[in-house]
């Protein structure tokens, strides 16, 4: 079992800065209609870190661009819910005022900072760019700003490095642009998409303790999208674990580390073996997650459960319910079985 602690350093955890409610996203293929978001609900305070897990195709990239409102469009689109951001629906907006919200209040730390940057304009160019549109500074004001927003990231010497081109950086100081792009406004959330999956042990660890730094500094409310548990142990507060599109549980970190209840959470903690194990084989979960176009009727997971699901139970759509304050799960009918003390909370008519 891994050691959990919540992220240390942080700031209080405040009043709540982000509100996602029943989101929905789908997207037109040559398959049909395909469903990437099905009715995700969570929430993010301020100084709080949440980290949303699951394998890859589960929906959390997705849920993230839906957040922010770039969905490739005329193939996707988001169908319903409501994103509040300090109160304001963000799915209400034009696109015109869209663009005055991405970066001044919600920016997105993407896992790929050579796709991130533009390999053809110098890297304090690219941080200007979102400090010129949402403070309107110019010149040496605007200089200076870069300069500071480098500085906060921990990038030696910023007053040289604005004008290195991204490809004169190492993986880790390209990721910290992204970073200083991020934060230039000071907005009240991040989305970080997998942002050290690029990176060796030793600059993720370091790149970690500069994004728990900068929560401190300017309580930042932080969206944590990783397959590493390793990284939810450090630095997360809550966890929403996702499957074929949906929430399948979701808890603080403490809860979701000792008393996982969905079998796919405790699967993916498994797989993580404890460093004192000798082992010959490790931990798996058989069998892929479902093509989103071909989703088994009901319940997604019953096809790979051990449990011992009926055709009728199989077929039944779970529910998530908070089965203890602020312990979020999808019981199916065998692990309400198995579960007794939660069986009044699930009603399958």
């Amino acid at each position: 079992m891994l050691a959990h602690r919540p992220a240390v350093g942080v700031s209080a955890v405040d009043a709540t800065v982000l509100e996602v409610r029943n989101l929905t996203t789908e997207f037109t293929t040559k398959w049909g209609t395909v469903r990437a978001v099905d009715d995700v609900s969570y929430s993010l305070k301020r100084g709080e870190t949440l980290g949303i897990v699951g394998e890859s195709g589960s929906g959390k990239s997705v849920t993230a661009l839906s957040i922010m409102r770039l969905v490739p469009s005329p193939a996707g689109r988001i169908v319903g819910g409501e994103v509040r951001l300090n109160g304001r629906d963000l799915l209400a907006l034009s696109e015109g005022e869209m663009t005055g919200v991405r970066g001044r209040e919600i920016a997105m730390i993407l896992q790929d900072p050579m796709q991130a940057l533009n390999p053809v304009l110098k890297i304090g160019d690219q941080v200007a760019e979102t400090i010129a549109i949402h403070q309107g500074l110019r010149g040496k004001a605007l200089l200076e700003k870069v300069i500071e927003a480098l500085r906060h990231v921990r990038i030696p010497a910023p007053e040289a490095r604005v004008k290195d081109y991204p490809h004169q950086l190492s993986g880790g100081m390209r990721q910290r642009v992204v970073g200083a792009i991020g934060i230039a406004s000071q907005p009240s959330v991040i989305i970080a998409d997998e942002p050290t999956t690029s990176l060796d042990v030793t600059i993720q660890a370091a790149y970690l303790r500069l994004l728990r730094q900068l929560q401190e500094e300017y309580g930042l409310g932080i969206v944590f999208i990783t397959h590493d548990f390793g990284i939810v142990a450090k630095m997360c507060h809550r966890v929403a674990v996702m499957y074929a599109g949906r929430i399948v549980e979701m808890a603080d970190v403490g809860t979701i580390f000792d008393s996982p209840l969905h079998e796919y959470t405790k699967a993916l903690i498994n797989s993580v073996p404890p460093l004192e194990a000798d082992l010959e084989r490790l931990p798996q979960l058989d069998g892929q997650p479902p093509l989103l176009h071909d989703l088994p009727p009901g319940d997604a997971f019953a096809p790979r459960s051990t449990l011992a699901f009926t055709p009728e139970d199989a077929s039944v759509r779970p529910e998530l319910v908070e089965v203890e304050p602020g312990h979020w799960v999808q019981l199916s009918r065998p692990s309400v079985a198995d579960f007794d003390r939660y069986a009044h909370l699930v009603s399958y008519g």
